[in-house]
């Protein structure tokens, strides 16, 4: 069953984006990995959405290439109800 991973945390712009290079998974994509979304806000809060196939692919993925480069902040894990992507999605891709 698909999960919705909430991060929220102190992380810079510039921190999330060293981290997103570093780890690259705009262009290794980490199995079950299905949608991510980054905002802050202005206490310099990283507020991020995912969903992963599978605990178990979130887990896997946090372990072998998060922990390594990044302790995350704050995060809670919720089994989806539904999960949906609308057409406009590709627009906002990377």
């Amino acid at each position: 069953m698909p999960v919705l991973a909430l991060f929220t945390g102190k992380l810079t712009k510039a921190q999330y984006d060293l981290l997103r290079h570093e780890v690259d998974w705009e262009n290794k994509h980490p199995a079950g990995g299905i949608f991510h979304a980054a905002s802050f806000d202005d206490d310099g809060h990283v507020h991020v959405a995912d969903v992963w196939a599978s605990a178990e692919d979130l887990n896997a993925f946090a372990q072998g290439h998060l922990m390594p480069a990044f302790a995350p902040p704050s995060v809670t894990v919720y089994p989806t109800h539904k999960v949906l992507a609308y057409s406009a999605i590709g627009k906002f891709q990377v």
